[in-house]
């Protein structure tokens, strides 16, 4: 499935909702929507959360990502990502196009 991650910036009223029963419900959301964790990490700086997520589509991504913010009220930025060597091949077919 491809990978895409999922930054995470709290508001001041997301900030009052956290809680280990709403991370729950995040995750679950996630595996409603043919999702998987590979991992999720709270930061510090311009972010304040970062998940690492499978998805079958970028469609069932994007909706977990608003679906995430109507239940949380933090607001996310979904990227597709794809593997450092798969990018080089990817780049080195670009040169030859």
């Amino acid at each position: 499935m491809p990978i895409f991650m999922m930054f995470g910036k709290y508001s001041s009223e997301a900030l009052k909702g956290i809680s280990s029963e709403r991370t729950d419900k995040a995750v679950e959301l996630i595996k409603e929507n043919g999702g998987k964790v590979v991992s999720m990490y709270a930061v510090m700086g311009e972010h304040d959360l970062v998940f690492t997520l499978d998805f079958p589509d970028a469609e069932k991504a994007f909706a977990s990502s608003v679906a995430l913010n109507k239940l949380t009220g933090i607001s996310f930025m979904t990227s597709p990502v794809v593997e450092v060597e798969k990018f080089d091949k990817l780049m080195t077919e670009a040169k030859n196009i």
